[in-house]
């Protein structure tokens, strides 16, 4: 706990058998409250290796999408009680040992959301991320800081903290089921004008790191601006969209038509 508040970390999973150990054994545990992993359908041992690691483990009936992911990965864990929520990719792409400075942004009552940024500092290239990434996600976070009034160091992180008053309140369940998700559920934070805080953060590109092709990436990218377009144009009242409508807050019932809980 910090500062009395629970702490749990999700990790949304797809195939992370060969980094999931590692990713796990850096999570401060004397922090962090109870570490729950949701499995969309891996084809490897993802699961077992979980189990294994003694995580609260979830595995989704079929391939449902990075977004359907974390949409499960947040529900489940407000209903164990969480006051922050930090997700950790299980790729070890980024560092588990900030989740402490991240958490305790939001657990001290400083900001709403937290993430850490692989563009604040010189780590992003030096980590190995590709020139075109690299170029991508300035260009993009340029459009989207001047859309929608932000400044921002970058909006593609997938490493990420909220507290349970944004979970409960932002309306997730409109949002894409693909990597655009991210993007938007940032761009809706901004809208409600939750406080948004960066840390600076070191990343890893590696061959067992998870990391979406060039096309993929093209699709997403396309996405992003059409996000912050709807972020512009929904607060001129020129058009509205789903995904900035306010929501009244209910207790969602957990995924069982999809999940399966491991206790094995």
């Amino acid at each position: 706990m910090l500062n009395g508040k629970k702490i749990i970390v999700v990790m949304p999973a797809y195939n992370a058998e060969k980094t999931l150990q590692q990713t796990v054994a850096e999570i401060p545990r004397e922090t962090v409250d109870e570490i729950l992993l949701v499995d969309d359908a891996s084809t490897d041992k993802t699961v077992v290796k979980s189990v294994e690691l003694e995580l609260i483990t979830f595995e989704h009936q079929r391939n449902f999408g990075y977004g359907r992911n974390q949409k499960t990965c947040y529900r489940e864990a407000l209903q164990r009680g969480a006051d922050v929520v930090v997700m950790v990719h299980p790729d070890y792409q980024y560092s588990p040992k900030l989740i402490v400075p991240m958490a305790g942004k939001i657990a001290f009552g400083e900001y709403d959301v937290g993430f850490g940024s692989r563009i604040l500092g010189k780590g992003a290239l030096a980590g190995g991320m590709p020139v075109y990434k690299y170029a991508a996600n300035r260009f993009l976070t340029l459009a989207q800081n001047i859309l929608m009034s932000q400044k921002l160091s970058e909006y593609h992180t997938g490493f990420r903290a909220f507290s349970r008053e944004v979970l409960e309140n932002l309306p997730l369940e409109e949002n894409s089921d693909d990597f655009v998700f991210d993007n938007e559920m940032l761009a809706q934070a901004a809208f409600f004008d939750y406080r948004i805080g960066e840390i600076s953060c070191p990343t890893r590109y590696f061959d067992e790191a998870s990391s979406i092709n060039f096309s993929r990436s093209v699709k997403y990218g396309f996405g992003v601006l059409s996000t912050s377009l709807k972020f512009r144009l929904h607060r001129w009242k020129l058009v509205k969209s789903k995904i900035f409508r306010e929501t009244e807050h209910k207790d969602l019932p957990p995924y069982y038509s999809e999940i399966e809980k491991n206790t094995r």
